[in-house]
C-alpha cells in the first residue's frame, strides 16, 4: 500500500508562501503528474513529500504513516532528478548498484539484479562504460535504474527528460509508461511539460502559484478546463481566448459573430476554441472574415493565426490548405466546441 495524502500543506520562505494549503490523495500504483509553469510549487511539494523540504503546515502520509518528522531514507521513496546525479568514477554498474551496497547486499547479490534492472531500462550491454561515455538518455536510464533497483514504494521524479533532445524525450516517455505498467508502483511526476503529463498521467494536478486549479484525468483536464488557466495552459498551440460579450446568446467581439451560445446576455466574457476546432473558408462563409497573420506548415498540418485587430486567432487545418499572409478568409466555429468562461471570476461558465 503506498498512497500518498497531503492535508493543509503549505510551504512558506519567509514571506513568500510556494504552496498553499495543498490537499491532495495520490492513489496506490496511480501515476500522477504535478503540472505548472515554472515556480508554481510542483517541485516544493515533491521535494516536502521526498523530505528534501519540510512542510510549514499540515500533515503527509505514506501508506498510511505520517511521514513528517521521518528523514528521506526513512520513507521508502526513490527520486529521479533532471540532472542524473551519476557518480563519474563509477561504471554503470556500479553506479545502479550503490543502493544495495549500501545496504550490504552481497556482491553476487547486486550484480544479478543490476543485470536484471539493466535490462529492463536496455542498459545491459553498456555496463562496463563510464557515465562521460554514455549519450543524455542512456545517462537518464541509468538513474532510473538506480531508483529502481531499490524496489521503494514511491518513485518520485522531478523532470527527469528535461536535458533530452525532442527524439529522445518521446522514446524515453514511452519506457516510462510501460515500465510503470510492468512495476505499478505509485509515482509523482514533477514537469512543466503537458505533452509529457497528457502521455504520461493517470491523473493531473494543474498547478499555479502554489495552488492545483485542477485535478482530473488528461481527457478532463484537456475536455473540462475548469478556469481559463488550465484552458490556456493545456494544448499545443494553446486554446484561443478571446474577449468579448454574450448578446442574447451571440457571442460577440470584434468582427467575430457567433450564434447558439445559450439565450443569456453577459459582459465581460472570455470564449475559449482550441485550433483544432475551427475551419476557415471563402470570405462570407462563415462568423467573421479575418485577414491571415501567418501560415506555417509544420508537417501533418498547417497552422494558420488569423488577426483580428489586437487578438491573434491560431487554425489548425490540413496540410494542404497554404493561404497566403493578408488573405481574407472566414473563420468557421462549431458552438459546441466552445467554451465560456467569467472575465472576474476565470471560472468556467455553463453554455
Amino acid at each position: 500500500m503506498a498512497e500518498i495524502v497531503l492535508s493543509g500543506v503549505t510551504k512558506r520562505f519567509g514571506d513568500f508562501v510556494a504552496v498553499h494549503t495543498l490537499d491532495l490523495a495520490v492513489v496506490d500504483r496511480e501515476f500522477l503528474v504535478l503540472l505548472g509553469p515554472s515556480g508554481c510549487g510542483k517541485t516544493t511539494t515533491m521535494r516536502m513529500i521526498a523530505g528534501l523540504e519540510e512542510p510549514s503546515a499540515g500533515e503527509i502520509r505514506i501508506g498510511g504513516r505520517v511521514v513528517n518528522d521521518l528523514p528521506p531514507r526513512a520513507r521508502d521513496v526513490a527520486m529521479v532528478f533532471q540532472n542524473y546525479g551519476l557518480y563519474p568514477h563509477m561504471s554503470v554498474a556500479d553506479n545502479i548498484g550503490y543502493p544495495l551496497k549500501l545496504r550490504g547486499v552481497p556482491r553476487e547479490e547486486r550484480a544479478a539484479q543490476v543485470r536484471a534492472v539493466a535490462a529492463k531500462v536496455r542498459l545491459d550491454g553498456l555496463l562496463e562504460r563510464k557515465p562521460a561515455a554514455l549519450s543524455g538518455g542512456q545517462r537518464q536510464r541509468v538513474g532510473l535504474a538506480r531508483a529502481l533497483i531499490r524496489k521503494p514504494t514511491v518513485f518520485l521524479m522531478d523532470e527527469p527528460l528535461s536535458n533530452l533532445d525532442a527524439k529522445l524525450r518521446v522514446e524515453m516517455r514511452a519506457e516510462l509508461k510501460h515500465l510503470h505498467h510492468e512495476l505499478a508502483v505509485t509515482t509523482v511526476y514533477v514537469t512543466h511539460d503537458q505533452i509529457e503529463a497528457m502521455t504520461l498521467a493517470t491523473r493531473v494536478a494543474v498547478m499555479n502559484k502554489g495552488i492545483i486549479h485542477q485535478l482530473g484525468t488528461p481527457d478532463e483536464i484537456y475536455n473540462e478546463p475548469a478556469d481559463l488557466f488550465v484552458a490556456g495552459f493545456i494544448g499545443s498551440p494553446a486554446m484561443n481566448l478571446i474577449d468579448g460579450r454574450i448578446d442574447d446568446g451571440t457571442f460577440v467581439a470584434g468582427r467575430l459573430r457567433i450564434d447558439g451560445l445559450g439565450r443569456s446576455t453577459r459582459e465581460s466574457v472570455v470564449l475559449g476554441i482550441r485550433p483544432e476546432d475551427m475551419t476557415i473558408g471563402p470570405a462570407g462563409s462563415g462568423h467573421g472574415d479575418l485577414p491571415v497573420y501567418s501560415s506555417e506548415l509544420t508537417g501533418d498540418s498547417t497552422l494558420i493565426t488569423l488577426a483580428d485587430g489586437n487578438t491573434r486567432i491560431a487554425v489548425r487545418a490540413d496540410k494542404t490548405v497554404r493561404p497566403a499572409i493578408d488573405d481574407v478568409v472566414a473563420l468557421r466555429i462549431d458552438p459546441r466546441r466552445c467554451y465560456l468562461f467569467d472575465a472576474a471570476t476565470t471560472r468556467r461558465l455553463a453554455i
